[in-house]
């Protein structure tokens, strides 16, 4: 069996990670990563023909040679090698993690941070027990900072990406109703997204908080923090500027001067996160001007806040997900939204919400209703809190592409919100 010490000198002649063998990178480091129907070590030899120098299995019958390196657990082992590779560089590893934009905020950080450091970031939403290791694994002697986004769904799952990431800094954008099923409850989601904080306080490093936020501020009570918000005695401070559709802010700068930033992003909900982005770059030294202009010249992506003129509609498309937390949020935001257009509120479910589902998802029919937005409705759901009586109910995204398609939609403001698998996304074209 290779020792974590011998494997990542193995790594570091090669030329990346690799786990997939459709997607070979020639010279890389192969993990034979198993699944619930699949097991990777299989596979192995087929990596090394396709290019890989070195394959990582946990199966010693596949091993006909020495590039086959053999370990006791292939998981374990790529954990293990991230955290040793992580340990060679001394740089501040800011973590990110919480219930809502939490991908958002981990671009608008790499925005500001990388427009004066070399930053590494998390890609996409690589955020879970395989996801992080990788992205510290892409970490070389350029990067002056790593961002690493942290994803949860039970209890637990913090500690574990904290302990491989070891963090200098920590993040949570918010402690909202999301995944209920495997937390088992709001109380579980607090414990396991403050996980990051119990790490970061353990180890002496420093907390951004949302002084805003009465349950974070609470729970960073004992360790170093750098705060943020709209309550003039944080250390970065900043409002809301303006009322279109897109978020426009001011800033106090590190001079005392007031700065302002027009963005790209819908959402007065994303304030929070913009703010954040700003108080780590003034933490570290990124210029005012530099900040701003790289807020201002982010766009959103991966149907996430994203807003688009399709020539007959305004859309606000954020089907990325969806939680009680951030439904709610995203429709407040969009009652108050300044608009010529008539507002349409297409919602999907919310998934992974456990018993509380029917309650959740009665909630926000509730909130519609008083908001007085008209709404179409998707899921199985919705459909049953709704149970035919109020707001036209589709069963699934095809058949509420079908409806479109024989009643088109024109000339509308739109909101389309939803878990991802309700895979609103796909009534687009016909909107």
């Amino acid at each position: 069996m290779i020792a974590t010490e011998v494997l990542h000198r193995r790594f570091l002649e090669c030329s990346g990670t690799s786990t997939d063998t459709r997607s070979i990178e020639r010279g890389s480091l192969f993990f034979a990563l198993k699944g619930p129907t699949f097991d990777a070590n299989t596979f192995a030899a087929t990596a090394l023909t396709k290019g890989a120098r070195y394959a990582v299995v946990d199966d010693p019958a596949v091993a006909s040679d020495e590039r086959f390196l053999v370990v006791p657990d292939v998981l374990q082992a790529l954990q293990d090698l991230a955290r040793h590779h992580r340990r060679s560089f001394q740089i501040p590893v800011i973590g990110i993690t919480g219930s809502n934009g939490k991908t958002t905020t981990k671009e608008l950080v790499h925005a500001v941070l990388s427009s004066t450091f070399p930053t590494l970031a998390t890609i996409g939403n690589l955020n879970n027990h395989i996801g992080v290791p990788l992205t510290l694994l892409r970490l070389t002697a350029e990067h002056r900072f790593a961002i690493i986004e942290m994803g949860a769904n039970k209890p637990g799952d913090i500690a574990e990406l904290s302990a491989i990431a070891e963090p200098t800094h920590g993040l949570i954008t918010n402690i909202g109703k999301a995944h209920l099923e495997g937390f088992g409850g709001f109380e579980g989601v607090l414990r396991t997204k403050t996980e990051l904080y119990t790490f970061v306080r353990a180890h002496g490093g420093s907390l951004f908080v949302n002084a805003d936020d009465p349950l974070l501020t609470e729970h960073a009570k004992g360790a170093q923090c750098i705060t943020y918000g709209s309550n003039a005695g944080a250390d970065t401070f900043g409002e809301l500027a303006g009322g279109g559709p897109f978020l426009q802010m001011n800033f106090r700068g590190v001079d005392g001067s007031t700065r302002n930033a027009p963005m790209k992003l819908i959402g007065s909900y994303n304030l929070p996160n913009a703010l954040a982005a700003i108080a780590i770059g003034q933490h570290f030294g990124v210029p005012d001007e530099r900040t701003v202009e790289a807020l201002c010249s982010y766009r959103p992506g991966n149907n996430r806040s994203q807003f688009t003129d399709t020539g007959r509609n305004h859309l606000i498309l954020d089907a990325y997900n969806a939680n009680p937390t951030s439904m709610a949020a995203a429709l407040e935001n969009f009652a108050s939204m300044s608009s010529h257009l008539p507002k349409l509120a297409i919602l999907g479910d919310m998934l992974e919400l456990g018993p509380t589902a029917a309650e959740e998802h009665r909630a926000i029919v509730s909130l519609v209703r008083k908001l007085g937005i008209e709404a179409h409705y998707v899921g199985p759901q919705f459909a049953e809190v709704l149970d035919g009586h109020g707001a036209p109910a589709h069963p699934n995204a095809d058949a509420l592409l079908a409806a479109l398609q024989q009643e088109p939609v024109r000339e509308r403001l739109i909101l389309l919100k939803a878990s991802r698998g309700t895979k609103l996304e796909t009534v687009v074209p016909v909107l």
